[in-house]
């Protein structure tokens, strides 16, 4: 696991839009941590760096967000889903396979049925309060 860390909510979005100019093809983000680790913050960077200038937000409520850029992206919060038939209802699995990255907050409430090339984004708090210490099993990161 590669290991990053941020000092602010600021330069955990640029992080994030560092990995979102990388990615070229149909890819899954399984993102793992508490509450107000920075997920969105992180996600918003990915979006960015796929050129979007959609505006994020946690799709908490709706389950999924959809946002254009060089691929479609489809972002998906999971921290309600306690049960298959909740999975099944968020359209999740009409999903996979798709030419599109797929940005899934709350992944440890789904980690049975991620795709196995799922690339993992685990994000914990660091030593002062504002610092995140974000892991990845991306390749394509340095």
């Amino acid at each position: 696991m590669k290991e990053f860390i941020t000092h602010s909510d600021f330069e955990t979005q640029s992080l994030g839009e560092e990995f979102g100019k990388k990615i070229n093809s149909a890819v899954t983000f399984a993102f793992f941590g508490g509450m107000g680790m920075g997920k969105t913050a992180f996600i918003r960077g990915v979006v960015k760096g796929l050129d979007s200038d959609d505006r994020v937000s946690s799709p908490t409520f709706a389950l999924v967000h959809e946002y254009a850029g060089r691929l479609p992206v489809y972002h998906f919060d999971m921290y309600r889903v306690e049960s298959w038939d909740d999975l099944y209802s968020t359209g999740f699995f009409d999903y996979l396979g798709e030419p599109c990255v797929l940005l899934i907050e709350w992944s440890e409430n789904i980690e049975n049925a991620l795709p196995d090339d799922a690339v993992r984004i685990e994000i914990s708090r660091g030593e002062l309060e504002s610092d995140r210490v974000i892991k990845t099993d991306w390749s394509e990161v340095q």
